[in-house]
């Protein structure tokens, strides 16, 4: 039996709420997730937060609170956000957490013994936001390039761990697995990194300058430096739960582009020194931005996804940025974008296909679906474009080209709406003669209404559901992805009631 498929998320630094960017990869993960599943194999998502480190004692401070209290208060709400935006997550990671700090303290004191960790100087260019070093050709305008913001210079004793002992092997590992980092250009980036000496790896903070983090089992006067904690949720988040070892040969990471340096080169020489071999996957995509600039809590230009589900609906969101960003690219939001998107998408594409669909099934049969008749090239055509377009998006899905699946998708939509217009059924309900060709259409027109609702399903679960109750289908039915075209409904169904599933956004030019 396959490992399952172990989806992470990266941990969200809780010095802020969650805004668009990170809600992107959590519909991402959520929406990989649920398609692994639909087609019978076992996925585990797992996100969570990172609450350790400079930032987050700053943040506290200015808050007027204990760390703790802070910490408790945001992961606090950032559950709340997933929960709100129907996240399924399987496992909710905290650095805080008792079952968290005791397995990263068992991880350095092996690699303390094994001679992985030593004790020495520490200087360099320090950005507090990233909380890392940078190396001067690293820096932008001698700022740090994401948070713009001149480094700090800081020489202090500290604790090392020997990550240049690992660096070739690392760096093997990339050259002969092109799958390993996706897309192929950050797998590039990284052996570029590689390819230069990146010196050891500092994780420790002396207590005197920061108290809050994970204290070194060796050395008491010492916290763990928060990149190395956070890292290690990948694996403390499952074996809390007694699943390391049935899910890690599975493990995809998500992560945004920003943080690639810790993800492809601080990781895997941290899991070379604790034995364990590497992730499956590294899956980075790109930022979103707003007005041009990378969308930032330090820069001040989110967008709350609480306010954009409350105005457009979680399913529209969850579409538009599937659907507009290409994986691994960047991409711009604007609140018009989306209208547009849903307008022409969502309205006038599945809304109105739906709503027509189930409105001729009750005008001309009282909402009983009629039996199937002797298919015509047309019908045929019809199931053929869905089979086809089934198989494109399972492709592109795979290879994480959530556009290009969700475009196939909507392809096949294109076929069914074009199969009204041109069986035009609403002409042929006038002749007393063309009966049952028209309840053949319309039962044609629902079994497409029916794959449609269940291929969008990992995307889109809220319409999908919707769906499955005006089709009147019983959910284990509906889950069936196998089930033959013309099976599914009955003659004499009963369909439900038309809805209104994405109404139009009405705007001025």
């Amino acid at each position: 039996m396959s490992s399952p498929v172990y989806i992470t998320t990266p941990l969200y630094y809780v010095n802020a709420e969650p805004h668009l960017g990170s809600t992107y990869t959590n519909v991402v993960c959520d929406s990989f997730a649920r398609f692994h599943r639909q087609r019978g194999r076992e996925a585990w998502l797992q996100t969570g937060t990172d609450e350790h480190g400079e930032k987050i004692a700053a943040a506290a401070a200015a808050a007027g609170q204990a760390p703790r209290d802070f910490v408790d208060d945001i992961s606090g709400r950032f559950q709340t956000v997933w929960d709100s935006c129907g996240i399924g997550y399987d496992h909710f990671v905290r650095t805080s957490s008792l079952a968290h700090t005791s397995f990263v303290q068992d991880l350095l004191q092996r690699l303390h013994a094994a001679g992985d960790i030593y004790f020495g100087d520490y200087s360099g260019l320090y950005c507090v936001g990233c909380e890392r070093l940078y190396t001067e050709k690293e820096l932008v305008d001698r700022r740090c390039p994401q948070h713009l913001t001149i480094p700090e210079t800081v020489s202090e004793p500290n604790y090392f761990f020997r990550m240049s002992r690992y660096q070739d092997q690392v760096r093997e590992l990339l050259e002969s697995t092109p799958g390993l980092v996706r897309p192929d250009g950050y797998r590039r980036e990284a052996l570029a990194m590689l390819r230069e000496p990146l010196g050891d790896l500092c994780i420790s903070r002396p207590k005197q300058r920061l108290a809050w983090g994970i204290e070194l089992p060796f050395d008491r006067e010492y916290v763990t430096y928060v990149w190395f904690d956070a890292l290690v949720n990948y694996l403390s988040g499952p074996a809390s739960l007694g699943k390391l070892d049935t899910v890690w040969p599975g493990a995809q990471h998500f992560i945004g582009k920003d943080i690639l340096k810790p993800h492809i080169v601080f990781w895997p020489c941290m899991l070379l020194a604790a034995g364990l071999p590497l992730f499956r996957h590294l899956n980075v995509h790109g930022f979103w931005s707003s007005g041009g600039q990378k969308m930032s809590k330090s820069l001040g230009n989110v967008v709350q996804p609480l306010q954009m589900r409350e105005r457009y609906g979680m399913d529209a969101l969850r579409y538009f940025m599937l659907r507009e960003m290409a994986f691994g690219q960047d991409s711009d939001f604007t609140e018009a974008a989306l209208i547009v998107r849903l307008n022409a998408d969502l309205a006038n594409g599945l809304g109105n296909f739906a709503s027509r669909v189930l409105a001729m099934v009750h005008r001309y049969f009282d909402g009983e679906v009629q039996p199937l008749t002797a298919a015509e090239p047309g019908d045929e055509l019809l199931q053929a474009a869905f089979a086809r377009e089934r198989l494109e998006m399972e492709r592109h899905i795979e290879e994480l080209a959530f556009h290009r699946g969700l475009e196939a998708l909507w392809r096949a939509l294109d076929v069914a709406n074009k199969y009204v217009v041109e069986t035009a059924p609403f002409r042929l309900a006038k002749d007393p003669l063309q009966r049952q060709r028209v309840g053949t259409i319309l039962h044609h027109c629902l079994e497409a209404l029916r794959t449609k609702a269940q291929l969008i399903a990992p995307f889109m679960p809220e319409t999908a559901e919707r769906l499955r109750e005006s089709l009147g289908l019983p959910a284990d039915q509906f889950a069936n992805l196998d089930l033959a075209w013309g099976s599914a409904f009955p003659a004499g169904h009963r369909v439900g009631t038309t809805l209104s599933l994405f109404p139009r956004i009405e705007t001025k030019t």
